[in-house]
């Protein structure tokens, strides 16, 4: 038996009783005559003593020869500490150690292996099997766990059933690119790895599975950033016989579940905001809603002067950001150099004090007057102690700009605070969006997405204004779900792939398979998909998901611990039949 006890168990009711530890240790204070050794394992810490006058002489020399992270097992006896630890669970015991065996020695650790650790993300990422033994890694791997747990409970709950779907699937145009995995045994040709599980969930429906859902793993070959991984984990659902209102009530629950249940916090509503609005009012489509500044056009009341920038502006919008007059001039020109970033991409921006005593200045006030200010205000929503912030240009740019900008200054004026949780479903998107390089239109979402009933009609005469019957669930500014009703009938699946640009004979060979499974009743059907590890991440006060997944990939696609990508051999080269110019 290694062990009768993790080291996170013992209290004071357990003195006087023998026991068996292992672990590794953490740390050790020598004093010659005394030892004190911190044993460490997933459950918690235990201090070891080695006593020179209780201890066998046998145990104070293997003791005295002991390195940080050596894998050892202890027996010995529970005793109280005379000095107690309060900042430990066990703190106010430690084991008196009758004998000791190393299991396993160790180099020293290339970093400290505690909470505040010396080493980088880089080095901690190459050895990450030694990152995940300290306590904020390995509390957030327990807590993705615990997410993970609780939606499958509640999912099964509602009889919900967990299906497996392949790995190794067809490569399809759409969407991100494909990770492929060339064929040995059909030469030529090529599998692909799931961007999702969509064709197949549909056909789970068509065979009559009724609720399915997955926690499966994804791939996308794309650039990459804090909160996105070239493989991924989604919540993968799908329901049939529902309507869009079915759908979000049932995951509007699990939602709520989940905060109740792992962050202990009551949602009682789940507004909802049109794609339009969100973009009118936020710049973007997924806005964070735990703050303010909302958008304000000012086209009508900024371009009817001599200033040139707004008159020859698409757009004038700005925010009112909350107490910002006791920005100083230095605080905001810092401001302006950061949307002048080429990361923003603005030329400039314009703002408007609104003073404590009611009366405004300017950056243009050679153009503009005080009547004219008062009503940027009103538009704005600013009150006095306020500070305007306006963008102007195309509006395709000026928005997403302005978006930038709002978040940047929440971030600054601590108006995100990670302990308040603000859900949103963001509804009514377009179906269709315009693509200038291809000249063509692209599904927003998928091809297999449903228009809102009763618009197939407008797909002839103006698909850009089709909204599709689809919705995005929102959290804190993050895109947590997104998802559709689908189309289910071959008749409207084969126009839509016609106004995706797909030739019939494309169609055919790309997604054949599910349109000749509409002919055999396919059931109205409509699912949602939830990024897990984004969402765990979320959940856990961040907003950086690598810090929830347990062997992450670095901002370049690579793992720097296992080394990969990496070149594979000749041999195997010719067995999958490619050929590719590699050095000699």
């Amino acid at each position: 038996m290694y062990r009768t006890h993790n080291n996170g168990d013992l209290r004071l009711n357990h003195v006087n009783q023998k026991v068996v530890l292992s672990g590794w240790v953490q740390k050790i204070r020598n004093k010659g005559f005394m030892i004190w050794v911190d044993l460490r394992d997933r459950y918690g810490v235990t201090q070891l003593m080695f006593d020179a006058d209780r201890s066998t002489a046998q145990s104070m020399e293997v003791a005295s020869k002991l390195g940080r992270e050596f894998v050892i097992q202890v027996e010995g006896l529970v005793i109280e500490r005379e000095s107690k630890n309060p900042q430990l669970p066990t703190g106010d015991i430690e084991i008196l150690v009758a004998t000791l065996t190393i299991l396993n020695s160790a180099l020293t650790p290339p970093f400290t292996i505690e909470d505040q650790t010396d080493g980088g993300e880089d080095l901690r990422m190459k050895y990450r099997y030694l990152d995940i033994r300290r306590k904020p890694v390995r509390d957030n791997l327990i807590f993705r766990h615990k997410v993970s747990m609780a939606v499958r409970n509640y999912l099964s709950g509602l009889e919900f059933v967990e299906v497996e779907t392949p790995y190794l699937i067809k490569s399809t145009p759409e969407g991100a690119r494909d990770f492929v995995v060339p064929s040995r045994m059909n030469e030529g040709q090529f599998y692909a790895l799931p961007q999702s599980p969509q064709t197949f969930k549909q056909l789970l429906m068509v065979g009559g599975m009724d609720k399915y859902f997955q926690i499966v793993k994804c791939f996308r070959d794309e650039d990459l950033r804090a909160d996105r991984q070239p493989e991924f984990t989604q919540i993968d659902c799908e329901m049939a016989f529902v309507t869009q209102e079915d759908i979000l009530q049932t995951f509007e629950g699990l939602t709520r579940h989940l905060l109740q249940e792992i962050r202990g916090v009551n949602i009682a509503e789940f507004p909802r905001m049109t794609y339009d609005h969100a973009m009118e009012r936020y710049g973007n489509d997924k806005p964070d809603i735990r703050f303010g500044m909302e958008f304000g056009t000012l086209n009508a009341q900024a371009q009817h002067k001599d200033f040139k920038v707004f008159n020859d502006a698409e757009l004038v919008v700005g925010i009112a950001v909350p107490a910002g007059n006791a920005f100083s001039r230095k605080e905001i020109d810092q401001l302006i150099d950061w949307v002048k970033r080429p990361q923003v991409g603005a030329m400039g921006m314009v703002y408007c004090r609104c003073q404590e005593d009611g009366s405004f200045k300017s950056s243009v006030d050679k153009f503009y007057n005080e009547d004219d200010l008062s009503a940027w205000a009103e538009i704005t929503g600013a009150k006095a102690g306020d500070l305007i912030c306006i963008l102007s240009g195309d509006a395709h740019k000026v928005r997403p700009q302005l978006s930038a900008l709002r978040m940047e200054l929440a971030e600054r004026l601590g108006l995100r605070n990670a302990d308040e949780f603000a859900p949103l479903w963001v509804v009514d998107f377009p179906l269709l969006e315009w693509d200038e390089d291809s000249q063509r239109y692209h599904a927003m979402h998928h091809p297999f997405t449903a228009p809102k009933p009763g618009q197939l009609a407008l797909l002839q005469t103006d698909p850009g204004a089709v909204k599709a019957n689809a919705y995005d669930l929102v959290l804190n500014g993050n895109e947590i779900g997104g998802g559709s009703i689908r189309i289910h009938d071959k008749a409207t699946q084969s126009k839509m792939f016609d106004y995706l640009g797909f030739s019939p004979e494309e169609a055919q060979a790309q997604f054949g398979f599910l349109m000749e499974a509409f002919q055999y009743g396919a059931p109205p059907h409509g699912g949602i998909a939830f990024g897990l590890d984004r969402l765990v991440a979320i959940l856990g006060g961040q907003e950086t998901i690598r810090d929830f997944i347990a062997f992450p990939k670095n901002n370049s696609g690579r793992d720097v611990m296992i080394d990969a990508p990496a070149p594979i051999d000749h041999h195997q080269l010719r067995e999958l039949h490619l050929k590719l110019d590699l050095p000699t």
